[in-house]
């Protein structure tokens, strides 16, 4: 698979935490810069299908690795929401992004939002795949700490690993093996699990209510559905629509979670046709949740 980066890019932190990022070039097209941020566990090249359809689309896209992710400092002493946001503002600023579109999926999806919140002058619109400013429950950590210290690694090959990892969906076990890094004994995880354990700590003990409401760029969602592993809810997301009435919604049938994976071109046809016009329906086979105007 042709990388859709043209560059990489080491952003170093306070502490000397260094973060991997990935640039797509395109310094002067006619699309918005993009960018992308993984969910916990992950990596940028989950995104690589995405940040090539938008690259393709005129957008000058970046994705990086998280602290605690990849190729970024594995063991940073700061996991906190604030952490992590403090470490978008750097890579948009280290980059030059110019008020770029902010695109993050569960985990990313929280930093995005709370991101947008604490700089309102920074993106220019926000979309959020299976993400929200809701709470978890209290076995979160427990939940996903768990299933995390028990993949069977050092898996053998790629394949095994994604047959492990992706649930019965090949493209999620796809996704999520290519963020292995290879030893002579197999293919391990580039990830603390305890750290990621640590990164859930705020979310896993309160909402964002507060900073949802802060939200002042056009802001789109695009939601998996329960039944295959969605993790926002009706109740959830009628309370976001509540209190941001400007938000625009879409849910796609049959996708989970791991959405941007399963479904990579419907979901930069959301982004490109939201970007072009936010109060404009989906012109797709999808469920609308809503396309809600401020008026």
């Amino acid at each position: 698979m042709t990388s859709s980066f043209s560059s990489e890019i080491v952003v170093v932190r306070e502490g000397g935490v260094r973060l991997l990022c990935r640039d797509s070039g395109g310094r002067g097209g006619a699309g918005a810069d993009v960018l992308l941020l993984h969910g916990l566990a992950g990596h940028a090249g989950e995104w690589d299908a995405t940040a090539r359809l938008l690259r393709d689309s005129g957008h000058r896209v970046v994705a990086f690795d998280q602290r605690g992710h990849g190729g970024s400092e594995r063991h940073p002493g700061d996991v906190s929401r604030a952490a992590y946001v403090a470490d978008v503002v750097a890579v948009v600023e280290e980059l030059g992004l110019d008020r770029p579109v902010l695109v993050g999926q569960s985990l990313g999806g929280s930093t995005a939002l709370l991101t947008a919140a604490a700089h309102p002058q920074l993106p220019r619109a926000l979309v959020l795949v299976e993400a929200g400013p809701g709470g978890a429950d209290s076995g979160l950590q427990e939940q996903i700490g768990g299933w995390l210290r028990g993949w069977p690694a050092p898996f053998p090959s790629r394949e095994a690993a994604a047959a492990y990892l992706g649930g019965g969906k090949e493209p999620v076990g796809e996704g999520w093996a290519r963020g292995l890094e290879e030893r002579a004994d197999g293919l391990w995880p580039r990830f603390d699990p305890e750290v990621m354990v640590r990164s859930l700590d705020e979310n896993a003990t309160r909402a964002f209510w507060d900073e949802w409401a802060a939200v002042t760029c056009p802001t789109l969602a695009v939601l998996g559905q329960g039944e295959h592993g969605g993790i926002i809810g009706g109740e959830e997301y009628a309370e976001m629509v509540r209190v941001l009435p400007s938000l625009h919604g879409v849910s796609l049938p049959g996708t989970g979670h791991d959405l941007h994976l399963e479904r990579p071109r419907v979901l930069h046809r959301l982004i490109v046709d939201f970007l072009e016009d936010p109060s404009r329906e989906p012109p797709l086979s999808s469920s609308c949740l809503g396309a809600h105007s401020s008026s």
